[in-house]
């Protein structure tokens, strides 16, 4: 089971940290708001990109919708704390909205 996090307890920021044709390398922080989070969940949409590795994160995807969950050990985090996970896209890089819950 997953623990639940109220909307607003974290924010995310994506990265492009490399490009080549057809692909690139992202970085994605979370960060906990004023209280500590138990675990996180990160998602995103986006038509521009595939996830093809990702790492620090469990993925899940359906259609365009891309979901990140925290891997055993970086779901805990104190308040104002963050951590990282990455991945490879396939397909044209691109800013999507995220959302961290």
């Amino acid at each position: 089971m997953q623990p639940t996090t109220p909307a607003g307890a974290c924010t995310a920021t994506l990265r492009t940290t490399g490009t080549w044709p057809g692909g690139f390398q992202a970085e994605v922080t979370v960060t906990a708001g004023s209280a500590g989070l138990s675990g996180w969940t990160v998602g995103w949409s986006s038509s521009s990109f595939t996830v093809s590795q990702l790492w620090s994160g469990e993925v899940s995807s359906s259609g365009s919708g891309v979901t990140v969950r925290n891997a055993a050990w970086n779901g805990t985090l104190p308040a104002g704390g963050s951590t990282t996970f990455g991945f490879i896209g396939t397909g044209t890089p691109a800013t999507p909205t995220l959302s961290c819950a």
